[in-house]
């Protein structure tokens, strides 16, 4: 009887042993959660960082506001008519 108790206390004890620190255990199934948590993070900034571009290239494709105000911010274009003011700094220098 001794025997057969001593053979179940160590059964016990080796699948407690693999539940806490064994392959697929507690612990990485811990660390897998941790890396789930991450990428969720990352794919939901990358989805809303996605929509944003799809309605910028939406209206870049149906209006011409959003044309015009690229021209006039990254090009610099003025329309015909307008007075262009350029606003230097008292040391003379323009930041570029």
């Amino acid at each position: 009887m001794r025997l057969l108790l001593f053979v179940f206390v160590f059964l016990f004890s080796l699948l407690q042993y693999h539940l806490w620190f064994g392959k697929n255990g507690l612990q990485d199934n811990r660390e897998y959660r941790k890396a789930v948590d991450l990428a969720t993070a990352s794919n939901t900034e990358l989805t809303t960082r996605n929509q944003m571009m799809f309605s910028e290239i939406d209206n870049l494709k149906t209006g011409t506001e959003a044309i015009e105000e690229r021209a006039r911010n990254e090009l610099g274009l003025v329309k015909e008519g307008e007075t262009f003011f350029r606003i230097v700094p008292k040391g003379g220098e323009l930041d570029e």
